[in-house]
This record gives structure tokens, C-alpha cells and sequence, in this order.
């Protein structure tokens, strides 16, 4: 759970780090406030969330089991625990 947190959290600093690069390549001052305007900060951020949204998409999507499998839980079988499973 922790990673897919993480991997969100990432997604959603992409912008704001692409834009960071950006200033330090063209040497606007990456610290000055000029440089970092409301309406800047408002783009990057929506576009933040637009990544996270596609995200979340694509995790919900391509992750997981199938619909109709069922989940066979974690069991002790000759004294070795056996791994839970899809099936």
C-alpha cells in the first residue's frame, strides 16, 4: 500500500520538477519567487492531478486479478505454509 502511495505522490511532483528543470536550464533563478507565479503553480497542479487521475486509472486497471478468479488464502498444508493465490 505504501508504494502505491509513494508512486502517487511521485506522479504528482513530475510537473513541478519538470518546470524546476526548466528554470535551471534557461537560469531564470529556480528560488525567486518571480519565477514560480500563481497562475504557473495553478497549470502545474492541475496537470498534477490530471497524472495522478490517469494513474490511479491505470492501477485500477492493469492491476490486480481477473474478475472471476478466486482468492484461495494463505494455509498451512504438511507443516509448509502455502503461499495465498489466484485462481
Amino acid at each position: 500500500m505504501i508504494r502505491t502511495v509513494l508512486t502517487e505522490i511521485g506522479i504528482f511532483l513530475i510537473p513541478f520538477a519538470v518546470y524546476a528543470l526548466f528554470l535551471a536550464a534557461t537560469r531564470s533563478g529556480l528560488f525567486v519567487q518571480t519565477s514560480w507565479p500563481v497562475a504557473i503553480v495553478a497549470r502545474l497542479a492541475l496537470a498534477a492531478i490530471v497524472l495522478v487521475i490517469a494513474g490511479l486509472i491505470g492501477l485500477a486497471h492493469f492491476s490486480g486479478a481477473p474478475p472471476d478468479s478466486t482468492y484461495v488464502p494463505a494455509h498451512i498444508e504438511h507443516g509448509k505454509l502455502v503461499p495465498g493465490v489466484e485462481k
